[in-house]
């Protein structure tokens, strides 16, 4: 494992482990722009409070620069909030932007909800920033936009208003004691979803909380060589992470080396996500001291082109 690869691991779940969900924090329908910083230039102003300010990518050919968890990108595309088989949520957070190929993958994925989950279609969650790099809640990575997250809720057989896309929660999928699904709310449907997109062949990796991991395990059938690229990962109860790959040529992108073989659907695969002292950790006696935020020196030099480049036009 890299060293880019343990940062994202150690950072995702300190972020998760100090919010329960925070996927599923409630939005605004009339979210206020953010006043304008006093000095933008300040090499100690976080790169949350630079790329969180852009309402729109830049206007500079598609380019992903840096890693999923220290970057940005350039030339973004938006997911159309209203598709026939999708819908955005959280629309206030201006979340709905990525490469242009995992837009058609979002795209993909809902028609084959339809079609193998017998859903209405898929409500998605954050992609990335309209020009990627840090944000200021949630998540450590989606800054490149090749990460999205999808709610493991089906998309409702009408259009939500923007109230529910605000408010409305998805459902909590792991059981209370944490050590499974509950078979109240895991459908074959799930399956079928989490599958699908794990058989995309531009996917990377698909980060779902243990008990789901547990359960596709246990329910797969036929090929299961798709297990390998569902990893378990800190919180996901409610959604699950699809990561896709550096696109080809694009050579400012950090990859992660591909999955290793195996389903890891062991009891030595899991036997770490179902301890006592991971399922139910103890608060530390002393809170932890603040980190300070990434700054704009911290993310690869190109971001700062792409942060000064002019809007592109919608």
């Amino acid at each position: 494992m890299n060293l880019r690869t343990i940062f994202l691991f150690l950072f995702s779940a300190a972020i998760i482990n100090t919010s329960v969900a925070p996927a599923q924090d409630l939005g605004s329908v009339d979210p206020k722009p953010l006043p304008p910083l006093a000095n933008p230039n300040d090499a100690k102003v976080g790169a949350k409070e630079l790329f969180g300010r852009k309402v729109l990518p830049a206007a500079m050919p598609t380019r992903v620069i840096g890693f999923y968890a220290k970057g940005c990108i350039a030339g973004a595309e938006a997911l159309p909030i209203n598709g026939d088989t999708w819908q955005v949520m959280r629309l206030s957070r201006n979340r709905n932007w990525a490469h242009p190929e995992m837009v058609k993958l979002l795209e993909r994925l809902s028609a084959k909800a339809h079609k193998d989950a017998g859903w209405p279609g898929i409500l998605v969650g954050d992609m990335s920033q309209p020009r990627g790099g840090p944000m200021f809640t949630g998540h450590a990575s989606h800054q490149v936009g090749l990460d999205a997250d999808v709610w493991l809720t089906p998309m409702p057989d009408h259009q939500l208003s923007r109230t529910e896309r605000e408010e409305m929660s998805a459902v909590m999928m792991v059981r209370p004691d944490r050590l499974d699904v509950d078979p109240h709310v895991w459908t074959p449907g799930h399956l079928a979803l989490i599958r699908d997109a794990a058989q995309e062949p531009i996917v990377q990796r698909i980060f779902v909380n243990a008990a789901i991991k547990k359960a596709l395990c246990r329910e797969a059938k036929g090929d299961r060589r798709w297990l390998s690229k569902v990893r378990p990962m800190y919180g996901h109860d409610f959604h699950f992470h699809i990561r896709i790959k550096c696109p080809p040529g694009d050579t400012a992108c950090e990859s992660q080396p591909e999955p290793k073989d195996g389903e890891g659907c062991s009891k030595r695969d899991l036997a770490y996500w179902f301890k006592d002292s991971v399922i139910h950790p103890k608060p530390p006696k002393r809170p932890a001291k603040p980190k300070p935020p990434m700054t704009l020196a911290q993310l690869p030099a190109a971001c700062r082109q792409v942060l000064a480049a002019p809007d592109a036009q919608q």
